[in-house]
């Protein structure tokens, strides 16, 4: 016996969730993504990772710009499913798209809630120096991220683990956590339980205006603000005017002003202790380690990083 699932999700981390549902057989009558738009430097126009592994799969794939419509939402009421489960979608799930699945709508959340609801969870944890995250299995509700929770797995943040490697590692576990949550749910033996009050933060979307390094705070705060922005957006600083993106750093040796070169490894000055920089990408140009990129770049011991 299998469940009747609605898919939705859009981005790269959504993927494996919905191999591994296909994997063990349940019936996905219908996989809801956000459309296709230009994308890269030539602006072709490319659908998304959910939408490429779905038509891979063979299933059925709606790509509806909203579902506040009258007519998307009768629509998600043909399908008759019984759940739908929701990863990294995109789109608000109005009141009547939530309720019309027989047992509801379940979300992949990629945090331990009620910590880190919201558009960045990944990001926020690393930047924040957090030791441990995970994923967490919720039946949606119109709150954000406010839901009962069905399930959660934890997954611990190496010190230098970045953004992108936490990603994947989420990924991988929230893929086989929605499998094991859907066959209880399948059993009848998927408890609910309310979210606590306490410890509720919020992860919000990554600004522009925050990725520029700040020297200044001490070599943690940098250093975890390296790796939660690695690879995208990505942490940057300038020199000679051109801007230099660090996809990767780890603690350094020795102290100086703020923002100052103190060796051949690129180690930098902070507010408090040092940052040693390992790799590196110059504005247009190729990801490198910062050895080989500072072959190519008169920068002494002494040099300041404004």
């Amino acid at each position: 016996m299998s469940l009747r699932l609605i898919f939705m999700g859009t981005p790269e981390f959504a993927v494996p969730t919905l191999v591994e549902l296909a994997r063990r057989g349940h019936e996905i009558i219908a996989v809801y993504t956000r459309a296709a738009k230009p994308a890269g430097r030539g602006m072709a126009v490319q659908v998304t990772p959910v939408e490429r592994e779905a038509r891979r799969l063979g299933l059925p794939v709606l790509t509806p710009p909203s579902l506040r419509g009258e007519a998307e939402q009768a629509a998600f009421l043909t399908h008759r499913a019984d759940a739908a489960v929701v990863v990294a979608y995109g789109l608000i799930l109005p009141p009547r798209v939530l309720e019309a699945p027989r047992f509801g709508c379940f979300n992949l959340h990629a945090s331990l809630l009620p910590r880190w609801r919201g558009a960045a969870p990944i990001n926020r944890a690393i930047m924040a120096g957090d030791t441990e995250t995970g994923v967490t299995v919720m039946k949606m509700e119109e709150g954000l991220d406010t839901g009962a929770i069905a399930m959660a797995e934890r997954v611990a943040i190496g010190a230098d683990m970045t953004a992108g490697e936490l990603h994947d590692a989420l990924a991988q576990c929230g893929a086989d956590l929605m499998a094991r949550a859907c066959e209880a749910l399948e059993r009848g033996t998927l408890e609910l339980r309310p979210q606590p009050s306490a410890g509720v933060t919020y992860a919000a979307k990554i600004s522009k205006e925050e990725t520029r390094i700040d020297w200044r705070k001490p070599w943690c705060e940098v250093h975890n603000h390296v790796r939660g922005l690695s690879p995208f957006p990505g942490a940057w600083f300038a020199v000679d005017g051109v801007r230099v993106k660090v996809l990767r750093s780890t603690r350094g040796e020795g102290s100086g002003v703020p923002g100052t070169v103190l060796d051949r490894r690129f180690t930098v000055a902070c507010g408090g202790g040092a940052i040693r920089l390992t790799r590196v990408q110059r504005a247009g140009g190729q990801a490198m380690d910062a050895e080989d990129f500072l072959r190519g770049l008169r920068l002494d011991a002494g040099a300041v990083l404004r």
